[in-house]
């Protein structure tokens, strides 16, 4: 067989999934993070736009990954001056949800028979997170590397064309049941087992996130994401501005209030994250005993100013992860982009997308701060 569920001791099976994750995260092919801040010498080296996320082939990742150390800009706040993690958007939402937040978690997908594979599933696991539904298969994991410039700016090169991924056919209506929400992020070589997991989940009653994942997968792929969008099965849209001027290209207003209003024709939430200006969201038609209520709240949140831009890697993935804490917790719009903001702010002060422990303790104290009630992390 080319793939294997990763646990075949039945007793930790049942011991992993006594608990139904609330929160299930679809990455269909594990993802490996090197992370280093770096100088702007490297950056103009390497073909493409800064900031961006273009594919690359194996042997450009090792090229670049060869030439780090020449490169590598000193930094007196991190001990290790590169970071190598589990990585990839959904992920860095549901370990941040898991960890920090206290939320019963899970992932689907697939990773390698290699070193990164066993990384990725130790960092995912180590983190609390359920990875019953992970298989692993024959071939490599997914890696990247995130270049960090010194103002936090990111430019990421992924190489994904030869990794194992879980396919359409491979997804049960097992791998859903109970769960509340679906996290997923649009892609275009993933769009069929992302309509494939919407499916299962919409017959078992699990909403639907769904995160724009970059300007350029919506500018080059924008006519299927419509097309997702409009079907009205997302019941949470996440774009940062760039992904929201790309999605109503053309027209002749394309601000990001015109693409939140956009986005919640079809979502029951629209958020639209606008960097260091905060966000703005809008919760649309609700359904309420039987009738359609057609109140709709919008809102604005400042960004945390006290917030230190490391490294702008998973801002908008810890974001997302606290919105969705907010919702599953039952607190007001408002409320969730509050955490949201807490949570992204916390991912920014270090390298990588994963929170070190003192950012965690610094979220708590602005939540505190806030007049947010703290996540029972006692998992």
């Amino acid at each position: 067989m080319g793939a294997e569920t990763l646990l075949t001791n039945g007793e930790a099976r049942v011991q992993l999934e006594a608990k139904v994750p609330v929160i299930l995260g679809l990455q269909p092919a594990a993802l490996i993070d090197h992370v280093a801040r770096v100088d702007l010498s490297l950056l103009d080296q390497i073909p493409g736009e800064r900031g961006g996320s273009i594919p690359v082939a194996i042997e450009e990742l090792e090229h670049i990954l060869s030439e780090l150390k020449k490169h590598i800009l000193a930094s007196a706040d991190d001990l290790s001056p590169m970071k190598t993690m589990a990585g990839g958007s959904v992920a860095n939402t549901i370990r941040g949800l898991s960890s920090g937040l206290g939320v019963n978690c899970g992932m689907i997908g697939a990773f390698g028979d290699d070193e990164q594979g066993q990384l990725f599933v130790s960092n995912m696991s180590i983190s609390g997170v359920n990875i019953s539904r992970l298989r692993k298969k024959n071939g490599p994991t997914a890696q990247c590397v995130c270049l960090v410039d010194a103002l936090g700016n990111r430019t990421m090169r992924p190489c994904l064309s030869t990794a194992v991924k879980v396919q359409a056919d491979e997804l049960t209506q097992e791998d859903f049941s109970g769960s509340k929400w679906l996290v997923l992020r649009y892609g275009i070589f993933n769009l069929e087992v992302i309509q494939a997991a919407i499916q299962f989940a919409k017959q078992e009653g699990v909403s639907v996130s769904l995160d724009l994942a970059s300007f350029e997968m919506v500018r080059n792929f924008r006519e299927p994401l419509l097309q997702l969008l409009e079907s009205g099965d997302i019941d949470l849209c996440f774009a940062n501005e760039d992904e929201a001027r790309e999605l109503l290209r053309g027209r002749q207003n394309a601000d990001p209030e015109a693409a939140l209003e956009y986005l919640s024709k079809y979502c029951r939430w629209a958020v639209v994250t606008l960097g260091p200006n905060g966000c703005i969201a809008k919760h649309g038609k609700e359904l309420m005993t039987g009738q359609l209520n057609f109140l709709c709240q919008i809102v604005r949140v400042p960004a945390i100013g006290e917030a230190k831009a490391v490294d702008a890697t998973g801002a908008g993935d810890l974001f997302a992860g606290g919105f969705l804490y907010g919702l599953v917790k039952g607190l007001s719009l408002e409320e969730c982009c509050k955490v949201g903001s807490c949570s992204g702010g916390s991912v920014i002060r270090s390298l990588g997308g994963e929170v070190t422990p003192e950012n965690w303790q610094w979220m708590y104290k602005q939540m505190q701060v806030k007049g947010l009630s703290l996540p029972d992390i006692r998992n």
